[in-house]
C-alpha cells in the first residue's frame, strides 16, 4: 500500500471515504492556501474569507461522508466548484440582506508576485508599481470578472476546468475574461496607466 504523502489528491479523498482521517488532513493541507486565496481574491474580506473557508471544507467532509465524490476529475476543481457555490450563497444572502461589504483597504497583496526578476531598485520599484495598479484595477471587476482572471492567471485553470468550477459553459467563462480585458484595457486609458514590467 502507497504511504500517504504518495498519493494523489484523489486517492486521499477515496482513503479518507473510507476512515482514514490522516488522509483528509494531508488534502486539507494541499489545498488550504490555493482554495483560501481564491476565496480572499473573490470576496475582498478577510474575516468573510475565514468564514466561507470554513463552510466551504466542511460541506467538503460532507459530501464526502455522503459519498458524493467520485474521482473522475481533480480533487481540486471539484473542491474550488464547492467553494464558488459557498461565495455565491454568500454574495446572494449579502444582496438579500442589503449590505455592501466591500473594504477598501484590500489592495490583492495576498496575490504573491514571487516570479518577478528583479535587477535593480529601479525596476522594482517600476514592478511594483505596475503590479498595485493591476491589482487596484481588478478590484474594480465585478465579482464574476475577477474569479476568471484569478482562477486563469493565478491559478492557471483551463477555461474548461474555469466553466465546470463555476458552473456555466466555456462560451460564458470566456466571455467573462472578454469583459474583464476590455474593463481592464478601458481603465488603463482612462487613467493614463503605464503597465510594462521591466
Amino acid at each position: 500500500m502507497k504511504k500517504l504523502n504518495e498519493m494523489t489528491d484523489e486517492q486521499l479523498a477515496l482513503s479518507y471515504i473510507k476512515g482514514c482521517n490522516e488522509a483528509f488532513d494531508l488534502l486539507l493541507l494541499r489545498n488550504q492556501s490555493k482554495l483560501f486565496s481564491y476565496i480572499l481574491f473573490v470576496v475582498r474580506d478577510r474575516d468573510a474569507a475565514d468564514d466561507l473557508f470554513q463552510e466551504t471544507f466542511v460541506k467538503v467532509i460532507t459530501k464526502l461522508q455522503q459519498g458524493r465524490y467520485s474521482p473522475t476529475g481533480k480533487f481540486s476543481a471539484w473542491i474550488m466548484r464547492i467553494a464558488h457555490n459557498v461565495i455565491m450563497d454568500w454574495f446572494r444572502a449579502q444582496r438579500a440582506d442589503k449590505v455592501v461589504d466591500a473594504p477598501k483597504d484590500n489592495d490583492l497583496s495576498n496575490v504573491g508576485s514571487d516570479e518577478i526578476v528583479i535587477d535593480n531598485i529601479e525596476c522594482e520599484f517600476i514592478n511594483s508599481q505596475t503590479l498595485s495598479d493591476v491589482k487596484r484595477m481588478m478590484n474594480l471587476l465585478p465579482a464574476t470578472q475577477r474569479e476568471v482572471v484569478f482562477m486563469r492567471f493565478y491559478q492557471e485553470m483551463s477555461f474548461k476546468e474555469i466553466a465546470e468550477t463555476t458552473g456555466v459553459s466555456i462560451n460564458t467563462s470566456l466571455g467573462r475574461m472578454r469583459y474583464a480585458i476590455f474593463n481592464l484595457r478601458k481603465m488603463v486609458r482612462e487613467h493614463n496607466v503605464s503597465l510594462q514590467l521591466t
